[in-house]
Formats: structure tokens, C-alpha cells, sequence
């Protein structure tokens, strides 16, 4: 296994060599700290800044400072920020936030370690934004920084327009014709276009659009929602309602703690319309080409039955999804197979197999979904481990999550708190959490998946599900079922051995087992989340992409919701929580870049 870049170092009382500070107050603590550290910044003074945190501290930035995601890394690399865009940004108006639910709190994270966590306002140049801290106790009594989240929530002079901001005319039946010609686009060009009306998509037109972007959501498909009403009918999400809100629009107190995906298919559609979203469905690019002079995309849309029609925009968002086509691994000997071989995005329903025998390839949340699927209609089902599995219960899940993402939480504060700590630092709460969960609550599951042969881990370097989906997009299970139809025996495992070909009845394996089939699912994954864009915007443009997702060496998501190499290009994907939150982040950048605020310049630290 590659070595650890972020290996276990936390500053754990011993090795700051404190007791627990159990009396202390935290109000006052945070205050003193917030004081010397805004007396700090008021006075240019970055030396002063940096002496507030950890020797090994962080400062993590999203578009606050930096108009990006960044991580830096121990006072250098912080004063080196400080210095390049402490002037730039203009950071003023540092007020302590003591509301009832962000109001600083010392937290026992574990019993070695501790931390105190208060949020501040900010204001800068051009927006505002908040701040998370997290303080650790030295010797001296005195506190310092382990980590500061800086993070940009509006722009001063382009606020979204809600609430007091919204609409306040009263419309005497001319409603429906103005939506009519804002939809088509009828005197006008869209400023961006968003290929894909999943969550992602619309979410991300929606913050564009409330900031005084004009934008256009384009899919291939005949119905907003179908990229999730077209997948297989018995995938429901695995994380909880908290977890998955949509911005502006919250789910209804009735809605389910687990949604299916037909449900949500629904949601999204209702989304876009009562979000007065301009989407056109069953519609394609055909052609683009980008102007480098101009800084503008040409796009020729087939609006499939309603003609073609020539837009010039500036921005492009890729909204297709954290992977590109579908991977199904190139097996010999496929032309003898006499059954059906497809891939999971294929694949609708068990109940088109009733008394057949099925093999789902891959061990993934939907292979385990289609494989419990057969199960539950009597399908005689084998599934095809391919390697090990990290699993978790989804009520595991939901604990963890549940720190934050709960009922009566405001998902707002939630995002803010999720996001504020560094991957490094999540990474090595996770290397502790991990096999304390696999030890004690998940203990039973994996103990009657290991009888039964079928092959589990703890994730990359021990970390968990963030880690394998923040790096991989897969590679994990969060059992709703399937591992008790496992361990009963129920769906049979086969693993330890390549496939080497089709057969005419099934797989054969290296070891010379024969695997039968009518029907075989490859849950397999899903290529390059480039491959669309190269599609549309041709081999010169992508030559010019960064590696979109996974993780870059600060630990941040590559090319998305940010920068990826070219100019009018970006990527928004990510589940729910990730699309809700960071496509304000995209929409605010491309703002900030429509209004002169931003360039490339402003990037490079």
C-alpha cells in the first residue's frame, strides 16, 4: 500500500503535553484569541498572525482569500498566503458569532484530544463570509490554532436575491409569457450553460441565477430528473434526509429519512420549476468552439424536434455526473455468451428475471442494490467480488453525520462545519473512528461477511468511505440489507479468482469454476468524468484539463467547483451535500469574474 501523505499526527494532549482543560471558558478563550489574531490582521502584521497557530497548523480557504479551494500546510506555507492576499483581500470586521448554535465550544473529540471550536464573521473587499476555528491547549494556558476555515458566503455588491431582496411586483397575468420567452431565451444569450439537470446542474443554475446570472440547464433527456428516474427502480439513497437537502427549497417535515431515487427524480423536476430554472430537456450539443480573444464558447444546440440554435456564452458547467461513460471490463469471448450482459446503468428491475440465475460483477452500493434486488424476487443470485469491500452500516453513517446533519440543525451551519477541516486532518480522525465502528457497532456485520468469504477493508490507509469516495468516487458499501442476504447465504460470493472469459452459460473463472447466468450486471464504475467535456469541446480543449476528482496534494477535490486548466470551463459534481454547498462557491467565482472582481492572477499563491 502507497505510503500515508497525510500520516496520523494529531495534537493529542500528550504530545502537547497538557492535561484535559475541562474549567475553562470557552467564550472568553475565543475571545482572546479572535482579538490578538484581528489586531494581527488589522496591522499587516503576518508574522503575528501565524504565531497563532501550531507549528503543523492550517488554514484552509475556499474562494474566501485565495478565489479557490486551498490548504495550507504549517506557519511558512500560511504567511506565504498571508503575504500574497492579506492586502488583496482586504479581511476586516472580524465579529465573534455567539448565536445558540455556533457559540464556542470545547469538545472532547477523543479522550487524548481536544479542541475548541467558535466561529467568526468576516468581511472582505468585495464579500462576506465564515470562519471556523479550531483551538488546541498548550502548556502555557495559552491556546492556538490547530486549523482556521476561511470561507466566502456573498458578494457585497451582487447579493442573492432572497427574502427582502426578492421580487416585490405584483404580476396581472403576464407571468407565464415572460417565463415562456426568459426559457427559450428569445432576446437574449445565457451568460453560462449547464450540460446536465441532475442535482448538481440545477442546484448550481439556481445560486447563478439568484446572484443575476442569466443561465441555461441543457439534458439530453426528456424530463428534468431522469438521470436518476432512469436508473435501476430499486436504488434509494443511503444517506438520510438531513444529509440531502436542496438548496432554497428544503424537503417537506413528511419526507422519508431515506429517499428513493424515482422520489428524488420527482423533487428535482418540482426543483426547476418552482425555482423558475430555464432548462431545455430532450436537447444535445452538437458543436462548440471556444474564443480565446473574446473568452467566449459558441455552442450549437439540437433542441431535438424544436431546431437547432447558436448560442455564444462564456462558461461552460459540466454537470454530467463524477464519472464519464460507463467502465464494463473487455472480457473474451462475450459473442458466445447466450444471456444478457449489461452495465448498471443499464439495468432496470429483478422482477424482468424471476427464476433466472444472475451474476452482478462488483461490490459498489449499486451492485450490492441489484444483487438484494434478485434476491428479494427469488433470483437465484451469485455477486463477483473483484476486491475487497470497505462496508459500513447506513445507521453507522447516519451517527456520524449525524453530528451535525440532523433534524432542527440548520443545514447552512452544517455545510460550514463539515467543510472546515482539511482533508489531513479528516483523514486522521477518520484513522481513529474507522476501526472503532468496525470494532463495536458494525463488529457483527463484518464478522458474518468474513465467515461467509466475502473480503472487507478499512478504506485508504484506514480511513473510511471520504476517503474511497473523495479518491476514488467507489469502492465502498453502505448496507441497507444486503450483507445480512450475504451472510445467510442468500447471495452467494465468488471471489479469489480473474475472470478469464464468457462462457455460452455464464463466466468462466482462472481457477476453472464456471459461474451460470442468464443475465450478467457489471457494476463496475464509470470512466473519466473528462470523457463528456472531450465530447463536446474536442481533444484541444481537454488537453488543457486538470485531473477532475479525486484529490489534489492539499487534499482538495481537483478541477471541481473551481479552476480546472481552461478558461470558461468548469465541473460541478459530487453528491447531494457537496453539490448543495460548493455551487454557491462556483456561481460566486463565475460572478465575481463576469463583474471584473476576479481573474487568473488572483489564483496563483
Amino acid at each position: 500500500m502507497a505510503t500515508d501523505p497525510f500520516p496520523q499526527r494529531l495534537p493529542t494532549l500528550d504530545r502537547l503535553g497538557v492535561t484535559d482543560p475541562s474549567n475553562v471558558s470557552s467564550s472568553q478563550i475565543a475571545t482572546e484569541w479572535l482579538n490578538a489574531f484581528s489586531a494581527a490582521i488589522t496591522q499587516s502584521d503576518t508574522a503575528a498572525v501565524t504565531d497563532l497557530f501550531l507549528e503543523d497548523g492550517f488554514w484552509k480557504d475556499v474562494v474566501a482569500l485565495t478565489w479557490d479551494f486551498r490548504t495550507f500546510e504549517g506557519r511558512e506555507d500560511i504567511k506565504k498566503l498571508l503575504d500574497a492576499r492579506l492586502a488583496a483581500t482586504g479581511l476586516h470586521e472580524l465579529c465573534l458569532l455567539q448565536e445558540p448554535l455556533n457559540e464556542p465550544v470545547l469538545q472532547k473529540v477523543f479522550p487524548d484530544f481536544v479542541w475548541l471550536r467558535f466561529c467568526f464573521g468576516f468581511t472582505t473587499k468585495h464579500g462576506k463570509g465564515t470562519a471556523v476555528v479550531y483551538l488546541v491547549p498548550l502548556p502555557d494556558s495559552k491556546w492556538k490554532a490547530y486549523n482556521l476555515l476561511t470561507c466566502l458566503d456573498s458578494l457585497t455588491d451582487f447579493p442573492q436575491k432572497l427574502g427582502p431582496l426578492r421580487n416585490r411586483e405584483a404580476d396581472h397575468g403576464g407571468w407565464e409569457e415572460k417565463r415562456r420567452q426568459e426559457t427559450e431565451f428569445s432576446n437574449n444569450d445565457p451568460t453560462v450553460i449547464v450540460i446536465g439537470a441532475g442535482h448538481s446542474g440545477l442546484e448550481t443554475a439556481a445560486h447563478l441565477k439568484y446572484i443575476g446570472v442569466p443561465t441555461l440547464v441543457i439534458d439530453k433527456k426528456p424530463r428534468v430528473g431522469d438521470s436518476w428516474r432512469d436508473r435501476y427502480k430499486a436504488l434509494c439513497l443511503h444517506d438520510t434526509i438531513w444529509y440531502n437537502q436542496t438548496p432554497y427549497l428544503n424537503f417537506p417535515p413528511t419526507w422519508p429519512l431515506y429517499t428513493p431515487a424515482a422520489k428524488l427524480a420527482n423533487w428535482l423536476e418540482g426543483y426547476a420549476s418552482f425555482l423558475e430554472l430555464d432548462v431545455w430537456t430532450a436537447s444535445t450539443i452538437t458543436k462548440t468552439s471556444w474564443n480565446d480573444s473574446t473568452k467566449t464558447w459558441t455552442v450549437e444546440v439540437n433542441r431535438g424536434g424544436k431546431g437547432t440554435r447558436v448560442l455564444t456564452v462564456k462558461h461552460l458547467v459540466f454537470a454530467t455526473g463524477s464519472g464519464g461513460r460507463p467502465y464494463v471490463p473487455d472480457i473474451p469471448g462475450k459473442a458466445s455468451f447466450k444471456g444478457s450482459a449489461v452495465h448498471s446503468s443499464e439495468f432496470k428491475s429483478a422482477a424482468n428475471h424471476v427464476g433466472k440465475k444472475a451474476i452482478v460483477v462488483g461490490c459498489c452500493n449499486s451492485a450490492h442494490d441489484i444483487a438484494q434486488d434478485f434476491c428479494s424476487h427469488g433470483v437465484d443470485i451469485t455477486m463477483y467480488q473483484r476486491s475487497s469491500t470497505f462496508v459500513i452500516s447506513a445507521e453507522s453513517v447516519a451517527a456520524m453525520l449525524g453530528a451535525v446533519y440532523k433534524e432542527d440543525f440548520p443545514t447552512e451551519l452544517a455545510d460550514i462545519y463539515n467543510t472546515s477541516l482539511p482533508w489531513a486532518v479528516v483523514r486522521r480522525l477518520h484513522q481513529r473512528v474507522v476501526p472503532m465502528v468496525a470494532g463495536t457497532a458494525d463488529k457483527a456485520i463484518l464478522d458474518g461477511l468474513a465467515k461467509v468469504g466475502f473480503k472487507t477493508n478499512l478504506g485508504i490507509h484506514g480511513a473510511g468511505i471520504m476517503s474511497l469516495y473523495l479518491e476514488r468516487g467507489g469502492g465502498y458499501y453502505i448496507d441497507t440489507g444486503a450483507s445480512k442476504s450475504i451472510i445467510d447465504g442468500d447471495i452467494k460470493i465468488k471471489n479469489g479468482s480473474a475472470i478469464e472469459s464468457f462462457t455460452e452459460n455464464g463466466l468462466r473463472l482462472a481457477d476453472g469454476t464456471e459461474l451460470q447466468a442468464d443475465i450478467i450486471v457489471f457494476a463496475t464504475g464509470y470512466g473519466d468524468p473528462r470523457d463528456f467535456m472531450r465530447e463536446v469541446c474536442g481533444d484541444e480543449v481537454a488537453s488543457k484539463i486538470t485531473r477532475v476528482w479525486g484529490l489534489d496534494e492539499e487534499g482538495q477535490s481537483a478541477g471541481v467547483w473551481r479552476y480546472c486548466g481552461h478558461d470558461g470551463l468548469w465541473f460541478a459534481n459530487g453528491n447531494l451535500a457537496l453539490s448543495r454547498f460548493h455551487s454557491l462557491h462556483l456561481a460566486l467565482q463565475i460572478k465575481a469574474i463576469e463583474e471584473g472582481i476576479l481573474n487568473k492572477a488572483d489564483v496563483i499563491i
